[in-house]
C-alpha cells in the first residue's frame, strides 16, 4: 500500500513539473545565410508525444518525431528548399512563456531561435 502511494505520488510529481508547451509559439529570427524569418510553432501534447505544424513562409509543415520530456522538446519538420528535401531537426527547453530551441540541418548546421508563447 505504502508502495502504491509513493509510486503514485512520484507520478503526480512528474506530470506537475512538465512544461505546458501546447498552444501557438512565435519566433523572429536570422538563419546562418543572414536571412530574417519568421515561424509559428502549433504544439500540442499528449503524454511525451509531440505533434503539430511548424508555418512559415515557406508553407506549412508537420511535425515528425515530437517528443516532451519534462521541460525539454524536440520535433523535426521536412522542407523542400530548391528542389531538395532537407531535414531540420529542432531540440530544447521551454521556461514558462518561452521555447528556446537549436535547430539543426545537414548534420553540421544549426542556429538558436527562441519562440514566445502566443495568447489565445
Amino acid at each position: 500500500m505504502v508502495f502504491r502511494t509513493l509510486a503514485l505520488m512520484m507520478c503526480l510529481g512528474l506530470l506537475l513539473c512538465a512544461a505546458d508547451v501546447n498552444g501557438s509559439w512565435k519566433a523572429e529570427y536570422t538563419t546562418p545565410d543572414g536571412s530574417q524569418r519568421q515561424s509559428t510553432f502549433v504544439l500540442k501534447a499528449d503524454g511525451s508525444k509531440l505533434t503539430g505544424k511548424v508555418v512559415s513562409a515557406q508553407g506549412e509543415a508537420e511535425i515528425k518525431d515530437g517528443t516532451v520530456d519534462g521541460d525539454a522538446v524536440s520535433f523535426s519538420v521536412i522542407r523542400n528548399f530548391g528542389g531538395q528535401d532537407v531535414t531540420l531537426k529542432y531540440a530544447g527547453k521551454v521556461t514558462g512563456d518561452e521555447m528556446k530551441l537549436k535547430v539543426t540541418f545537414n548534420e553540421d548546421t544549426s542556429f538558436d531561435i527562441v519562440a514566445k508563447r502566443q495568447s489565445s
